[in-house]
């Protein structure tokens, strides 16, 4: 009798190698996993939408001769110095102690060439960044790390900090290697011990204190600075309208593809909603209080191209934020360290070694001999190149759509591609008029 060919093995769709692979570090260990970076899950995202071109019914601009603004102002409710951008893409927060110092300088000085702003994130202000930034805002974050009035004082804008994307309601995780000694300083803490920052403000509880806290803020400034609130994205519309009453200028929203400096895998897995949930909510709320507009909205969580800027602006931001995008652009996960990045156990474009303090490329360290590679002076031109052609692709996305500024983009210009992405954004399925949860067929 002939044997009968033998069914090719299956995995297990729930007890994937990658599943098991981690069940079998946690039994080897009993410390759960932690690393830098986003998500690495499939989620709806800006790909899921395409933009509807001009064609009869609209009349698109011509890129050559009719202009398309980019500009943006951010902070006009209350404050009296609100802060006046040439593009509506700002780099996010991300601290001295998970970034270099030259990868600090490298960000301001790109920052400052594309007419934007840099963002201070946790561990305090350093003079590179805010020698080489035009505008920087300053992160007012639970841990306080390096805080101090005069800062707040020298800063373009605060930012208090409630929540991140990556962890909504968890605090940040340094790890030993990377507080070295002037990071020690900075932060009051111990070298070379692992830190784990608070993830709720010491002196407040609720929407009445923050309120409190935006007056303490203002005062200290002399009601100059504009006052942003930082929120993850868990549950926008509520988050929004109460950063709103408590007299926010600005909120930002981090959906949960935005990156981390280093918390647990399962945080950055399993908790938030992904960006493209979160916009329509806070711009509902926004406009449900008569806001939209008047408090400005920015986002942030996976943004990567220009057409990614279109389309967050069309769901109605004013602004977006970009962090992980901005650490590839000056040259962090380079194939050209390939080689390093294999002997630290992962590859170029896996951002695993960002938490671990060996960045190969000198960005995400405090490694002396590590960051003495980067050269702050290219990268800040390549983020500044980079910066450019996402503006650029905007603004012809914007003109085929015949807007004559970022702004006027809405989410008419938009159709979806998948369900999902349709209910999420409150935009139809491409060639129907169906919006999943809110028409009928």
């Amino acid at each position: 009798m002939t044997d009968l060919p033998r069914t090719p093995p299956r995995y297990s769709a729930t007890f994937t190698p990658a599943v098991n692979a981690e069940i079998r570090r946690a039994a080897a260990t009993g410390i759960y996993d932690i690393r830098g970076g986003g998500t690495k899950r499939h989620l709806p995202h800006f790909d899921d939408l395409l933009f509807l071109g001009a064609s009869i019914s609209r009349y698109p601009l011509e890129g050559y001769r009719e202009k398309c603004a980019t500009d943006v102002w951010l902070g006009t409710r209350h404050a009296k110095k609100p802060i006046h951008l040439e593009i509506p893409v700002t780099i996010a927060g991300m601290s001295f102690g998970a970034l270099s110092g030259p990868a600090k300088e490298a960000l301001g000085r790109g920052a400052t060439m594309a007419g934007t702003s840099t963002t201070t994130g946790d561990g305090g202000m350093t003079e590179e960044e805010r020698g080489h930034s035009k505008t920087l805002v300053y992160q007012y974050l639970p841990s306080r790390y390096g805080m101090n009035p005069d800062d707040l004082r020298r800063a373009d804008a605060i930012e208090i900090v409630v929540g991140q994307g990556a962890k909504p309601g968890g605090g940040g995780m340094l790890l030993g290697q990377k507080i070295s000694d002037r990071v020690a300083t900075m932060r009051n803490l111990p070298k070379g011990i692992d830190q784990r920052s608070a993830c709720r403000h010491p002196d407040w509880t609720g929407p009445d204190d923050l309120e409190i806290k935006i007056m303490e803020l203002r005062e200290i400034t002399d009601w100059e600075k504009p006052i942003y609130v930082k929120v993850g994205g868990a549950r926008p519309y509520y988050d929004t309208a109460l950063a709103v009453k408590a007299g926010a200028d600005v909120v930002v929203v981090d959906g949960m593809q935005g990156g981390t400096a280093a918390t647990q895998d399962v945080f950055i897995e399993h908790v938030g909603m992904p960006i493209l949930a979160c916009i329509p909510q806070a711009v509902k709320a926004l406009q449900d209080l008569g806001m939209h507009r008047k408090v400005q909205l920015i986002v942030s969580g996976g943004i990567r191209s220009g057409a990614d800027v279109a389309k967050a602006l069309a769901l109605g931001a004013d602004a977006v934020a970009i962090g992980t995008a901005a650490l590839i652009a000056l040259g962090d996960n380079d194939p050209r360290w390939e080689e390093e990045y294999q002997k630290l156990g992962t590859t170029a474009d896996a951002y695993d070694d960002w938490h671990e303090g060996r960045d190969p490329a000198g960005i995400t360290t405090q490694d002396p001999d590590l960051y003495s590679r980067f050269d702050p002076i290219l990268g800040g031109r390549r983020l500044k190149n980079y910066l450019k052609v996402m503006t650029l692709e905007a603004q012809t996305i914007a003109r085929a759509c015949g807007k004559n500024h970022l702004h006027n983009l809405e989410p008419e210009d938009l159709c979806a591609l998948t369900i999902e992405a349709a209910a999420m954004a409150g935009v139809p399925i491409a060639g129907t008029s169906w919006i999943p949860g809110r028409t009928g067929f």
